[in-house]
């Protein structure tokens, strides 16, 4: 008898956790069905049509706009530059984002000033840095043509974004100055985890702090480069906003990207059936692209 009253009152206990647990993350799972597994499904069922994005004609076409996607040139070159973006963004960002957190988990306290200044860049808005950089790469009084005026004593004029590849290269430049603050507080948070008793052994053993450095606390971030190399590798792959107000993909589609790619196609041209078909192949490619680095990038997260 008290083992079926005891199986009851775990069985009404389950019941009600579950219960709650419904209830509490029923927003949640309301919101990402709406805003996101919906959006998804829809974007592949509207890149089987030729349509507008207006009138309530659709053409269906089946596999038509894939068909077209597979030899669009532009799409694979913006698939190219998307490429470049994401290996100098893991290149600049991750290193440099070290590199800050460890001199400021060096000094402690007394460098709290410099994680306000650092991180500043990363509370901007992308528009707000986009036309902070147009300014300062202004082919005519930008930053640039005016050191490079000063030290040759005559007028010159540096055209970083009106030409390739340095349009690209520097925008590149700017993704680094506004997103490496948010990987130099990913790894003060890293180092903040990693037991001090690891370097007060480290010491008595005799290990200076460079010892420390190169062969316990960074062997020991290896989960965190791995997910802040996924992170910059996905944020690279759907970049749009801050390189869209610096050069909407120019010159020449030398800065254009999936993204802006799409957008032209679907807001632009009003092509949205095949602008839905350029998103679901976005969406497929770095789908593609984060699961084989996470199958590749394998760490030892336990020491």
């Amino acid at each position: 008898m008290p083992n079926n009253s005891t199986n009851s009152l775990a069985k009404a206990r389950a019941k009600s956790t579950a219960i709650a647990a419904s209830i509490f993350l029923a927003p949640a799972l309301i919101l990402i069905v709406v805003y996101m597994i919906y959006p998804v499904i829809d974007t592949f069922v509207t890149s089987a049509y030729k349509w507008n994005g207006i009138s309530s004609d659709k053409i269906f076409v089946g596999l038509g706009n894939w068909k077209t996607l597979l030899t669009d040139t532009k799409f694979w070159s913006a698939f190219g530059h998307n490429v470049v973006v994401m290996i100098f963004s893991i290149l600049l960002q991750i290193p440099l984002g070290l590199m800050l957190a460890t001199f400021l988990d060096a000094g402690g306290k007394k460098f709290n000033i410099f994680k306000i200044i650092w991180f500043f860049p990363y509370l901007m808005s992308s528009v707000a840095i986009a036309f902070l950089a147009n300014y300062i790469l202004a082919t005519n009084g930008g930053l640039f043509s005016s050191i490079a005026t000063l030290f040759s004593g005559h007028k010159v004029n540096i055209d970083l974004l009106g030409k390739s590849p340095s349009a690209l290269f520097s925008v590149i430049g700017v993704m680094a100055w506004q997103f490496t603050p948010f990987y130099m507080v990913y790894f003060i948070a890293g180092y903040g985890n990693i037991d001090t008793s690891l370097y007060e052994a480290a010491v008595i053993d005799g290990a200076t702090r460079k010892d420390y450095l190169f062969k316990i606390a960074i062997p020991l971030l290896g989960p965190i480069f791995k997910t802040a190399c996924t992170m910059s590798l996905i944020g690279s792959l759907k970049y749009f906003d801050l390189i869209w107000n610096m050069t909407q993909g120019g010159p020449a589609g030398g800065t254009e990207l999936m993204a802006t790619y799409m957008y032209k196609l679907s807001f632009q041209q009003f092509n949205m059936g095949y602008g839905s078909c350029v998103a679901a192949g976005m969406f497929i490619l770095i789908t593609v692209i984060a699961l084989v680095f996470q199958k590749i990038f394998v760490v030892k997260e336990d020491y």
